[in-house]
């Protein structure tokens, strides 16, 4: 087992080192989860996952779309997208956020499309 590392993730740090939007970067792991940062802007595409995922907005305002109805989020606040539910996360403005997703999860879901990100740690 790797021993763990002695300095703490700096969250603005990692987010300055790119511009892309929609491309989550791994920047821990917790368990069988990933820990990503994330810029984001415009509309994402409708999709599901096979486990739950987190968002937690940094700088900005995230509108998660449900079919159901929206769940706005400023800085500091977070919401969890339950396994299964179809979700469109949505941008004015760019938006930096975290995201903790199962491992291996594909942003896209079961959407697929130019919009799947490759997996990248930074």
């Amino acid at each position: 087992m790797a021993a763990a590392p002695v300095v703490p993730v700096d969250l603005a740090e990692k987010l300055s080192l790119f511009s892309a939007h929609w491309s989550p970067k791994v920047v821990a792991e917790l368990d069988e989860h990933e820990v990503k940062v994330v810029k984001v802007k415009g509309d994402f595409v409708w999709h599901t996952h096979e486990s739950d995922e987190l968002f937690l907005v940094v700088d900005g305002e995230l509108t998660i779309r449900l079919r159901d109805g929206d769940v706005v989020l400023g800085p500091g606040q977070l919401y969890v997208v339950p396994r299964g539910v179809e979700h469109c996360p949505h941008a004015d403005e760019e938006v930096s956020a975290v995201l903790i997703e199962r491992r291996g999860t594909v942003n896209t879901g079961d959407a697929g499309g130019p919009l799947t990100a490759t997996v990248e740690r930074i």
